[in-house]
């Protein structure tokens, strides 16, 4: 079991300026040129978040819940009745991170448990396809991650280390995805993602069985709430 010195994130302020987002993003984006033509997206909270220049204000953990519920992994190719959503992939993620370093810091624990939430409005692009549109999406994702950091009270950028440390969960997630769930040969899921992660067979049974939306966005929230309210 991994033993990594992870150190805490120092508590931040959950509310920030737009130009502070702005200010942690180094790309320019151009607005749409027609005037008909919108940056922004209606949530069910009744928020409006403009995609290319959001607001912690304007996030709402409902709308990431309800959201990253409903985008599918592997564009929908994977096994079982229900898609397998982002918001159970986020889980699993945790779960498998807290199972390498069990005594890791609930801030920390939050960061993993928010590193896809972006794609609550920006969708799940697999990374074949985020390689050919370059650095404008990564652009609006890291913008949008910024300001959902802010929201919860996280720092804006993660260290390398955290950084290091959500990869390395994320691509065992990946693994054990692919392979049960997507229609991957163990040796195309190694050359992808790695060596078979070491899991125990209730956080197979448990996170890799697709559940229905409602399910996924139900215990998407009450992970955060236990994570944000400890």
């Amino acid at each position: 079991m991994a033993r990594l010195p992870l150190t805490p994130f120092p508590r931040a302020q959950p509310r920030a300026s737009d130009e502070e987002v702005r200010s942690l993003t180094h790309m320019t984006i151009r607005r749409p040129d027609a005037a008909s033509a919108r940056a922004w997206q209606r949530m069910l909270s009744g928020r409006r978040l403009d995609l290319l220049d959001p607001s912690a204000l304007d996030i709402e953990i409902e709308d990431i819940a309800h959201g990253l519920a409903r985008v599918a992994r592997w564009n929908g190719q994977t096994k079982g009745a229900h898609s397998f959503s982002v918001a159970q992939h986020s889980l699993l993620v945790e779960a498998v991170a807290r199972a390498r370093v069990p005594r890791l810091d609930r801030s920390l624990r939050l960061a993993i448990l928010l590193h896809d939430a972006p794609e609550y409005v920006i969708g799940d692009m697999i990374s074949p396809f985020k390689s050919v549109i370059g650095d404008a999406y990564k652009t609006v994702e890291r913008r949008l991650l910024t300001a959902i950091h802010l929201r919860f009270g996280l720092p804006a950028k993660t260290t390398p280390q955290i950084e290091r440390l959500i990869k390395t969960a994320d691509r065992a997630a990946a693994h054990l995805e692919a392979t049960r769930l997507a229609g991957f040969d163990p040796a195309e899921a190694r050359r992808f993602f790695g060596r078979a992660p070491d899991v125990s067979p209730a956080i197979e049974r448990d996170y890799l069985r697709p559940w229905p939306a409602e399910t996924a966005q139900a215990r998407y929230l009450e992970r955060f709430k236990k994570l944000f309210g400890e």
